[in-house]
């Protein structure tokens, strides 16, 4: 049974290069080392809600736009087996001073398949 990681982000519109050079970068690293699957998506359809919404999750600031990411592992095991790889992998250690995007205002999180078709 797969597991999946999630992200939701804010990223500003004028960093957004920046943002995609390290995506990419990050997920060929991640598959390198064991992911299944590597996604990292930009709004397109997100509006505001009157409780909650991917906007108001990251505190969406003016000139800013949500993105939505994931990493397939093949299981819990392995997907802790390969981020303690990732994450002491040199190609990946980065200022987060410089970063492209607010991680205080990351929401992210692990998942176990409830259904899959």
């Amino acid at each position: 049974m797969s597991y999946v990681d999630g992200f939701v982000l804010a990223i500003p519109k004028d960093k957004l290069a920046a943002y995609r050079k390290m995506a990419r970068k990050a997920g060929k690293i991640w598959m390198e080392h064991g992911a299944v699957a590597y996604w990292e998506t930009i709004e397109d359809d997100v509006k505001p809600g009157k409780l909650t919404s991917f906007p108001q999750a990251v505190k969406l600031k003016p000139g800013e736009v949500v993105a939505f990411s994931w990493i397939v592992y093949k299981s819990r095991k392995q997907r802790d087996k390969i981020n303690a790889k990732v994450m002491s992998d040199p190609r990946l250690q980065m200022d987060m001073a410089n970063a492209p995007f607010d991680a205080k205002r990351m929401i992210f999180g692990g998942f176990k398949p409830l259904v899959v078709l």
